[in-house]
């Protein structure tokens, strides 16, 4: 192979070529580096090879490993099948395996083949039926002498697993004198971690399972304190800019309180404390407010707002809808009526001149807070003085989106709200350089809500149920996950549905529809007329997942509700119950299997958005739980953010505090990790934390 480096194409080494080149390129794999750290997605137990001639034909399990002599297939009769013949220096055996015509393309004359099972005799011949077998790439260099662990690889790319492991054990060797260790010597003693190239190599070829495990904390523990020294070197970062002090006074709380007509629970005001103290200081606020939906995450961003206003400042609070703006906008007007503070909604459903209006009034100082969507974020979008910014559900929003407003202004303080409760893995990948606050408790006076699952055969009694709630001057939802119909599934569209309910069942009640496609104004006219009783069942896509208050509103019917993430139904149903009432969400899930309705029990059997996001975490990963692609989630090859938890926070520790003593990096015992990081996490920094 001559002299390779981890940076060398992976077409240089030996029985690979251009052809297999392409092949590994399409699993992502173009360097020795990358085949390297290609690693299996499970093993295989191939035990000792015993020779053939010592079978006796009544073994309960045996292995035996040989050169194919022979290969046959029989597709007629009543079971089908594909046999061979096995040799070894001993004997030979047969092998049958039933329906087994896929194999013609995998078992060939000339391979060596280990098979593993029972053993029988068939016309005085010894044979195995339908047993496990894996394939001995490289029989010269394979010990059959005893039992050893088979690596399995996620094979594509035309290559099967067995090839891709006959190129990487022929690279395995070289790991030792390619791969350098970059955690210093102390952080390897002081959490007994096995060195960087013996890691490696065992990760693909371990002498056992306790070996492999080793090896795995080890790569598990590199990519988490990777990943989190990303985190902490752009906390630094954040927090060595200067930014405006916000100072608070009793008089100043006072006043801000006599604003709401209720008092704070004991949750809020401990945010309230948070927040208040990180805006006193001149560094900027790097803070997460987390509150289960209706915990009042809204009021505790106003206070934090007005204490801006106090101190002559403005503030932005952005909302990743027009229909969620245009609320907040509402809802804080009604708290400041009579106020002198000055307030404006800029939103892109809004004329030309209105927006040019109000960004020269933004300018100019002339306005305190603005409330809007990404049309803040807009290239000439300028404040005078912006000192604070709100974002409310930052996975709603794309990272560029989020990060164009942190830099408008003198490095303003960042306060984010999300109602989706983040498992705790997440808020320390997805907002890892924040503080974080949560508001665990709803305002009192809050109705309870009932969750039901249904199966789509029980839709006439649903809707029977729906009618008595609206009969008692209640009003109710029917949410879709489709807006328009599709040739691809058989699910039911938003408008399909709307047609059918407005001109059927629920025609006596006044039926509307309401997605993300309408224009702004017909979508403002259909909540207002819903929120002023006009309206009284609202077919709507997932668009009034997010913070549409309608206190009335006590039913909720989800249709399809197999198709949403239980985080996402969770944060749905938030909807409803919003007044003194109680509420009932039915979740209506379709298909034949049942995994699908014990998936929907979840939310039957539990309010607790945060053990809800652990069981959505699991189900479905973090990628699809939040959007590798907005989000900018790390791809961990070996970490997993649910199981290794305890060794994400001890990462997380240990990365800081390496940072604490060494800012840049630059001590010559941090540079190999600097490198590594870099390499990781180059460009994607910016992406984990939206700043």
């Amino acid at each position: 192979m001559g002299d390779i480096t981890l940076d060398t194409e992976v077409r240089f080494v030996k029985g690979v070529g251009p052809r297999r080149a392409e092949q590994l390129s399409a699993l992502g794999v173009e360097t020795v580096e990358d085949l390297l750290t290609y690693y299996p997605r499970r093993f295989g137990l191939r035990r000792q090879a015993q020779p053939m001639g010592t079978l006796r034909g009544d073994e309960q399990t045996a292995t035996v490993a040989g050169e194919v002599v022979h290969t046959g297939y029989k597709p007629f009769g009543r079971r089908p099948y594909f046999e061979c013949t096995l040799r070894d220096e001993t004997g030979w055996v047969g092998v049958k395996w039933f329906h087994g015509g896929y194999l013609r393309s995998q078992i060939r004359e000339g391979m060596t083949i280990a098979v593993s099972g029972k053993v029988g005799v068939y016309r005085e011949a010894i044979q195995f039926v339908n047993p496990e077998f894996q394939t001995i790439w490289a029989p010269e260099s394979t010990d059959l002498d005893k039992d050893e662990l088979m690596p399995v690889y996620p094979a594509g790319g035309q290559l099967s697993s067995g090839r891709i492991a006959l190129i990487i054990k022929k690279v395995l060797p070289r790991a030792k004198h390619l791969i350098p260790e970059i955690l210093p010597g102390d952080l390897l003693a002081d959490r007994a971690l096995m060195p960087r190239a013996d890691a490696v190599a065992a990760m693909h070829r371990p002498e056992d399972r306790d070996q492999w495990g080793q090896a795995r904390r080890r790569m598990a523990y590199e990519e988490c304190l990777l990943m989190q020294l990303g985190i902490a070197l752009v906390r630094m970062r954040e927090v060595s800019r200067p930014a405006h002090p916000l100072a608070g006074s009793e008089e100043i709380d006072r006043r801000i309180r006599a604003r709401f007509p209720f008092e704070l629970t004991a949750a809020q005001d401990r945010a309230v404390s948070d927040i208040s103290a990180d805006l006193s200081r001149e560094r900027p606020m790097n803070r997460l407010l987390q509150g289960d939906v209706g915990s009042g995450k809204t009021v505790v961003a106003l206070y934090a707002a007005l204490l801006a206003v106090a101190n002559r400042k403005q503030v932005a609070i952005m909302a990743p809808t027009e229909i969620l703006a245009v609320q907040h906008y509402r809802n804080i007007r009604q708290y400041l009526a009579g106020s002198r503070v000055r307030i404006e909604l800029l939103v892109g459903g809004q004329s030309r001149q209105q927006r040019q209006e109000t960004r020269h009034r933004l300018a100019e100082g002339e306005i305190d807070i603005v409330v809007g969507t990404h049309a803040l974020v807009e290239g000439d979008v300028r404040f005078s003085e912006l000192a604070l910014v709100v974002v409310d559900e930052q996975h709603k929003f794309g990272v560029r989106q989020r990060s164009g407003i942190r830099g408008k202004g003198h490095a303003p303080h960042y306060l984010v709200m999300t109602a989706t409760p983040i498992p705790r893995t997440l808020a320390m990948t997805v907002f890892g350089d924040l503080d974080v606050s949560v508001i665990d408790e709803l305002p009192p006076g809050r109705g309870k809500t009932e969750t039901r699952v249904a199966r789509r055969n029980e839709i006439p009694g649903v809707l029977e149920f729906v009618r008595s709630q609206l009969s008692a001057d209640r009003q109710a939802y029917f949410i879709y996950p489709l807006v328009n119909p599709s040739a691809n599934t058989d699910m039911t569209a938003a408008r399909d549905a709307y047609e059918e309910l407005a001109g059927g069942e629920l025609k006596d009640f006044g039926v509307a529809l309401l997605h993300g496609q309408m224009p702004a104004d017909e979508k403002d006219r259909v909540m207002s007329e819903f929120r002023d009783g006009r309206v009284r069942v609202l077919v709507a896509s997932v668009v009034v997942e997010v913070g549409v208050d309608v206190p009335s509103a006590g039913v909720m019917v989800v249709m399809h509700a197999e198709r949403f993430g239980l985080a996402q139904l969770h944060q749905l149903r938030g909807r409803i119950g919003r007044g003194g009432d109680d509420a009932v969400c039915i979740l209506v899930a379709g298909g034949s299997t049942d995994m699908a309705g014990k998936r929907l029990e979840v939310l039957e059997k539990t309010s607790d958005g945060f053990e809800i996001a652990e069981q959505d975490l699991r189900l479905r990963g973090p990628g699809e739980l939040f959007g590798t692609r907005q989000h900018g989630l790390p791809e961990l090859k070996v970490a997993d953010l649910i199981e290794d938890f305890d060794l994400l926070r001890l990462a997380r520790r240990d990365s800081f505090a390496i940072v604490k003593s060494d800012p840049g990096l630059n001590a010559p015992h941090h540079q190999r990790l600097r490198t590594e990081m870099l390499k990781a996490y180059a460009g994607k920094l910016d992406l984990l934390t939206g700043g």
